[in-house]
């Protein structure tokens, strides 16, 4: 028995209803979201935010954001 093979859009279009289905929509969107890529370059970005900053200075925004409740490692993503 051979398989026709159907285009990658509609094989994706079926795997999301399927998961859509199977785990609900917030799962299924945090699932594809880890195969994601992002953009941009983040090493020159890192490098043009940081520029003027030493790494005490990065640390010490850290801890302050954390002081604050603005980042918060127990929290997930």
């Amino acid at each position: 028995m051979r398989v026709q093979p159907q285009p990658l859009n509609e094989i994706t279009k079926q795997a999301i209803e399927v998961l859509c289905q199977q785990i609900g929509l917030v799962n299924t969107v945090r699932f594809i979201n880890q195969f994601t890529t992002g953009y941009g370059n983040y090493t020159e970005e890192r490098e043009q935010l940081f520029a003027d900053m030493t790494l005490d200075e990065v640390i010490s925004e850290i801890e302050e954001m954390r002081d604050q409740g603005i980042f918060d490692r127990s929290k997930p993503i």
